[in-house]
């Protein structure tokens, strides 16, 4: 008789062929930044969230104030402040809804909802506009700040273009842009978040100190309706972009441990607690206080509207300096994940300090270049967050919530979620 091959050895060669791809699956999810750590505490949720939330659009609130007017203006910010709470409970409740398996990602999310190939068309390029936006518009934020706080020490020195300021707050992040992961950021996102709450109350304080101004008007300033309609829209825009942070808050998440037994979604909303609270400790006043002093002549950075003192306003910019330069990381990590994802396990690029120093290098440079064409932060915020902040921030958890739980229809959960995407 012939020999026969011993049906044995067939699956001993596929186990092994399987244990080399999650071998090679582990190393790789390893090395990227969403998934490389996984031991950070509760109260790194708290500031990480606190610095991708509380950033350049705190300081435009007033401005918004101005287009929406005190009606408009304080049902907005009321309501925007409950129900982006609520969708960031929901997303968090979500990160592990299925046993075994957490969503690190907001696209994984997206694609367990909508399917494959749909979640990632939904959710990819809406959340690659927002993080990428949010980097080009804190790179002006933190060049006109430098700047800022350049004239106001040395009003007789002689005047340097903008375009260098960004430069120069850019050759930051060609450093800080190599460490690895949120984890290793912790100490700059804490101080981001520190320098957030100092820089806002200052701006909200030094506005008391100023007083409301003679001749304030609280009238819109737009001279024709359209105009008005406009500017509203807009503000509504700016609104939304200063409630940004549910684009990381999966990618924050993932970093925290988790069991059965004590999953992530526990120390994760303790951190949202205490950044939501700082989050209207630093809104509130900068938005109404500001908005009641200077009225519709409110510039679109308040820091730019107080002039004196000038040592408290120089020390002010430096805050956000300190500040944008923790938000840049915040959202630029999410990106470099993908970047880096799409390269390594896309591409077939052997995971690499040296494909890691290109990558980000590149990402750097190409946002520095972006905002020293378009310095215009007024604009780039009604736009962003017009375009894809709404979406991603305020209705995308509602209805991602409503596809996969699919609640009792005419219940509570499915009213609160239908209401809240129609008010979005």
């Amino acid at each position: 008789m012939g020999n026969q091959a011993d049906p044995s050895n067939g699956g001993i060669a596929r186990n092994s062929s399987i244990d080399e791809k999650l071998a090679k699956q582990k190393a790789i999810d390893d090395w990227l930044p969403i998934t490389s750590s996984r031991n950070a505490k509760w109260w790194y949720s708290a500031f990480h969230n606190v610095t991708a939330m509380v950033g350049a659009g705190v300081l435009g609130l007033p401005y918004a104030m101005s287009e929406l007017g005190w009606g408009p203006g304080v049902v907005v910010m009321v309501l925007s402040w409950i129900i982006t709470l609520y969708t960031l409970w929901q997303m968090v409740e979500m990160h592990e809804m299925v046993p075994g398996k957490r969503f690190d990602r907001y696209h994984e999310l997206g694609q367990y909802a909508f399917g494959e190939k749909l979640g990632l068309y939904i959710v990819v390029p809406q959340q690659l506009i927002v993080e990428v936006g949010v980097c080009i518009v804190y790179m002006v934020t933190g060049g006109k700040s430098l700047k800022k706080f350049h004239d106001t020490v040395c009003s007789t020195c002689k005047q340097i273009k903008l375009t260098y300021f960004i430069m120069i707050f850019s050759s930051v992040h060609f450093v800080l842009s190599h460490l690895p992961n949120f984890n290793s950021i912790s100490g700059v996102s804490l101080a981001a978040a520190v320098m957030s709450l100092s820089y806002s109350t200052i701006a909200w304080g030094a506005s008391v100190s100023k007083g409301v101004q003679p001749n304030v008007q609280y009238g819109y300033a737009a001279k024709s309706t359209a105009g008005t309609v406009f500017n509203f829209f807009g503000a509504l825009g700016e609104v939304a972009f200063a409630y940004a942070g549910h684009n990381v808050v999966l990618e924050i998440q993932a970093t925290i441990p988790s069991t059965p037994e004590k999953p992530s979604k526990g120390p994760m909303w303790r951190g949202v607690i205490v950044a939501y609270i700082v989050v209207a400790l630093c809104y509130f006043p900068v938005a109404f206080i500001g908005y009641w002093m200077f009225g519709n002549s409110v510039k679109d950075n308040i820091l730019i509207s107080l002039e004196k003192p000038a040592w408290l306003i120089a020390m002010a910019n430096m805050f956000v300096v300190v500040h944008v330069i923790g938000s840049y990381q915040i959202y630029a990590i999410p990106v470099f994940d993908m970047m880096e994802t799409a390269l390594v396990k896309k591409l077939h690029f052997q995971p690499s300090r040296i494909l890691r120093f290109v990558v980000r290098n590149v990402y750097v440079a190409l946002t520095m270049f972006v905002a020293i064409t378009f310095p215009f932060f007024g604009g780039l915020l009604s736009f962003f967050g017009g375009f894809a902040f709404a979406p991603t921030t305020y209705f995308l958890p509602c209805i991602m919530w409503l596809a996969i739980y699919k609640p009792r229809k005419f219940g509570l959960s499915w009213w609160t979620n239908w209401t809240y995407k129609f008010y979005s």
